[in-house]
């Protein structure tokens, strides 16, 4: 019997063929950038205390394993899929740390990633039967240094196919990103009364835009340009960090001037690198 090489079973295979460590770490950074974003509608819906203060599990269902309100689902759904990018951040160490075509840096990055997972599991634990703010808030911050990780990572395995173009794609993605951001700030508005869960939500997912900008600008601007036009595009990635912290803390009146200047100056630093990287390329 003959087959048809077409045949949806060898366009499957194919497709399994294609996917290649490169697309398990893209697939591992998009679980890990999710998982954030979910925590943050968590918190901002008031969830975080959701399932009866239960973990790992949550208030209804077999062995309370499921939600029985909306409060409890926005938490149950961030566990769900938190548990999946912790299943993903493991595999994707352990393929770099078996695979010998994978960039030793990438496996230094994946590796510590994987290291502080059961660090951030144990924070979101905490975040259950303790919820405090400091706990909150380096249960975050330790999300957003393993998701700069993959990030790094993720950049360094594709590096070959990035260009010069893309560097002006992230600037130009910065450019229009920071504004939404202070737009979604409370900074904006000092009578503002309610921060509401949705300006959070989007404002963070900018947030990771703009890191991810950054990041790509100042990584692939450094190996396509040089001199001068390279300055701006290394200093973005530590303001955009700033302008994350400072947003954190927008709500204080005494952050919002701070919050602004460093916002202010990571658009001068995207509009010069703009400048410059066009001029060079």
């Amino acid at each position: 019997m003959s087959y048809d090489n077409h045949t949806p079973d060898s366009r499957f295979r194919s497709l399994i063929d294609r996917f290649s460590y490169p697309h398990l770490l893209t697939a591992t950074l998009t679980l890990v950038a999710a998982t954030i974003l979910l925590g943050v509608a968590a918190k901002a819906t008031g969830s975080g205390l959701a399932c009866q203060a239960n973990w790992p599990q949550c208030d209804a269902g077999p062995y309370n394993l499921l939600p029985a309100n909306l409060p409890s689902f926005y938490e149950w759904f961030h566990r769900f899929v938190a548990m999946f990018a912790g299943f993903a951040i493991i595999g994707s160490a352990l393929a770099a740390w078996r695979l010998p075509d994978v960039d030793r840096r990438v496996t230094g990055l994946v590796v510590l990633g994987m290291v502080l997972t059961p660090v951030q599991v144990a924070l979101g634990r905490e975040t259950v039967t303790q919820y405090t703010m400091d706990i909150l808030s380096l249960h975050f911050w330790t999300a957003v240094t393993i998701f700069t990780l993959f990030l790094v990572a993720t950049v360094l395995v594709w590096a070959s196919r990035l260009t010069a173009t893309h560097v002006t794609g992230a600037l130009a993605l910065g450019i229009v990103a920071l504004p939404a951001h202070v737009a979604l700030s409370p900074a904006v508005d000092a009578g503002i009364e309610v921060y509401s869960p949705t300006m959070q939500l989007v404002q963070y997912a900018v947030t990771l835009t703009l890191l991810g900008a950054a990041i790509v600008a100042a990584m692939v601007g450094r190996r396509r340009f040089s001199g001068r036009s390279v300055v701006p595009l290394l200093t973005a990635p530590p303001l955009v960090v700033l302008v994350l912290f400072f947003g954190r803390q927008a709500l204080n009146p005494a952050l919002e001037m701070p919050y602004l200047v460093t916002a202010a100056a990571l658009l001068v630093t995207f509009v010069v690198g703009m400048a410059l990287t066009r001029r060079e390329g």
